[in-house]
């Protein structure tokens, strides 16, 4: 009896081996994820205001315009919600120094003049990899910002950016809230970040409204501008 014990479980333990094995090699749903890079490596020689897109290419109905140079450092604070020379609390949620010069920063604007809502493109010179800026972001949910003397409570919260060929990508919800002013002067962004080489691309949906973004709008033309810098 025991012999005949022993040739049972002979047989029986290669049996759990193999499924063991089979565990081990199962492969695991979802699409793979390639590492971020830790590093900007790529310079694009092409100069930043022509790698915006074409007002032309924004979609209806918003009517865009590029901005002129002494108007980007204003226009990229507000799409942070903090801006250069706010007070930032925690200290180390302040955003990294912003070139603004010609190749550094560019933008172009475009308005739904029904809903007020706008679409920003902002390209940026940048030797920060984008697992930087999502380090800060996880680390800065929520900020409060003074600036010009008007306090205010920025949240940010990471989401699942639209698939894209970039180098490295992210995307993220923001809220402006004042203190005082009531929720009609709440800020509501939705933007989408890639970095091609030095040159970081982000584009935001921006709304004092309530409601949900103009999403296939900001995803097609997150993709004209990705796509617009790859090309150079």
């Amino acid at each position: 009896m025991a012999d005949s014990r022993r040739m049972r479980l002979g047989r029986v333990a290669p049996v759990v081996c193999a499924v063991l094995l089979a565990g081990c090699g199962s492969t695991v749903p979802g699409r793979p994820v390639s590492s971020a890079p830790t590093a900007v490596t790529r310079h694009v020689s092409a100069e930043l205001p022509t790698l915006l897109p074409d007002p032309s290419q924004f979609p209806p109905p918003y009517a865009a315009v590029v901005l002129p140079q002494d108007a980007v450092a204003q226009a990229a604070g507000d799409l942070d919600g903090m801006g250069r020379g706010a007070n930032v609390q925690p200290s180390r949620c302040v955003p990294p120094n912003q070139d603004f010069g010609p190749d550094r920063t560019a933008m172009a604007v475009g308005t739904d003049d029904a809903t007020r809502a706008t679409l920003t493109v902002e390209l940026t010179r940048s030797g920060e990899p984008l697992a930087a800026l999502r380090a800060r972001l996880e680390q800065c949910r929520s900020v409060r910002v003074n600036r010009a003397g008007a306090a205010t409570t920025v949240t940010s919260e990471l989401d699942s950016p639209p698939p894209i060929d970039a180098d490295d990508t992210l995307s993220l919800r923001r809220t402006v809230r004042p203190e005082s002013g009531g929720a009609r002067l709440t800020q509501t962004m939705r933007t989408h970040v890639a970095q091609v080489g030095d040159v970081r691309i982000s584009v935001t949906y921006m709304s004092f409204a309530e409601g949900e973004p103009d999403t296939p709008a900001l995803d097609a033309l997150f993709a004209t501008a990705v796509r617009k810098v790859r090309g150079r």
